[in-house]
């Protein structure tokens, strides 16, 4: 099977590479550390001229074979190669976001292979204390390609992860969302704070720590804030009460515990109801089944994982763009 569309998800650490045929299928994938603050440094040839420029080379590196086998295939990437520290920026779109049309407003970099690589834009929410996203709009667009129609009203779409978003939807288009540094802080905590300096990771996943960091997140104690609670990381270890192996897991449940204990009170609040909205996760598969268990027990029932989000989106967006034809129907 030929493909029709080569996808990157490209971000700050990583890269992502997608080789999609007819309908979005995917042929082969493959995951690189080249994000756009990590770049490779040493030249290269390519297409007959010595290559410095990190951007040229990750994307050689990602997918130049597949394009010598298959030359004139389209490209698309969303994420962080198209912030102002990228390869090319695309400008934010404000909210309310139409996610289907963000296709028609890509930018266009004209790679050293004579390829043109088209950058999907991210998304601005402009307000006293602003919000952006880049990679995330369109794994959103390739969750709501797959639901029902009319199913968004009363859905959250949630992303895990460094920095997590939360995302509401209505007739398509983002129109508001929350960012948690929860997943950097838990990295900062552990490697360069006093918390770090007892914990012994690398073991198998604690789930009773985790659990309990979660319920003080959510009791009396949590509710003078992380800025206080994070503190019983250490002197529970201290204590005899917390393993050293134990430690990172009842760390990371209770800084998820503080998000999503603020996330169910501001969306009570949103809706101006006691009943929480459905929600969906995308992203990494361990890292979901912590916030699937957290959110139960934060009230939060009815939760689903998406898949392939990134690559669906990519591919509804390529089609807006013209980069690619419609599957034709059997």
């Amino acid at each position: 099977m030929l493909a029709q569309l080569i996808a990157l998800d490209w971000g700050t650490t990583s890269l992502r590479a997608y080789k999609l045929a007819a309908g979005g299928q995917v042929l082969e994938q493959r995951s690189l550390s080249c994000g756009i603050m990590q770049l490779p440094t040493s030249p290269r040839v390519i297409a007959g001229q010595v290559c410095t420029d990190g951007f040229e080379l990750a994307f050689d590196e990602a997918c130049g074979d597949w394009l010598d086998a298959q030359p004139g295939l389209p490209v698309i990437a969303c994420g962080m190669v198209g912030s102002a520290q990228g390869w090319r920026e695309a400008a934010y779109r404000d909210t309310p976001a139409n996610v289907a049309t963000l296709g028609t407003s890509l930018q266009t970099v004209h790679s050293i292979r004579g390829v043109d690589v088209h950058i999907v834009p991210g998304v601005i929410q402009r307000s006293r204390l602003p919000n952006v996203m880049r990679g995330e709009e369109t794994q959103v667009l390739g969750v709501l390609q797959n639901l029902p129609h009319g199913a968004g009203g009363d859905l959250l779409i949630g992303l895990p992860g460094s920095h997590s978003k939360w995302v509401e939807v209505a007739d398509g288009c983002i129109v508001h969302f929350d960012t948690f540094m929860t997943g950097e802080v838990f990295a900062v905590l552990s490697e360069h704070s006093i918390l770090g300096r007892t914990q012994q990771r690398g073991g198998a996943f604690e789930g009773d720590a985790f659990d309990r960091g979660v319920h003080v997140a959510l009791s009396t104690e949590g509710e003078i804030g992380p800025l206080s609670t994070l503190f019983s990381a250490r002197s529970l270890g201290l204590t005899g009460e917390l393993s050293g192996s134990a430690q990172a897991d009842y760390l990371s449940g209770l800084l998820i515990g503080h998000e999503l204990a603020a996330l169910a009170t501001v969306q009570r609040r949103r809706r101006n109801s006691v009943h929480l909205p459905s929600i969906i996760l995308i992203g990494n598969s361990q890292l979901c089944a912590r916030y699937r268990r957290a959110l139960d027990t934060c009230g939060f029932a009815r939760v689903t994982l998406a898949e392939q989000a990134t690559e669906r989106g990519l591919w509804q967006l390529a089609l807006a763009a013209g980069l690619v034809t419609p599957h034709p129907s059997r």
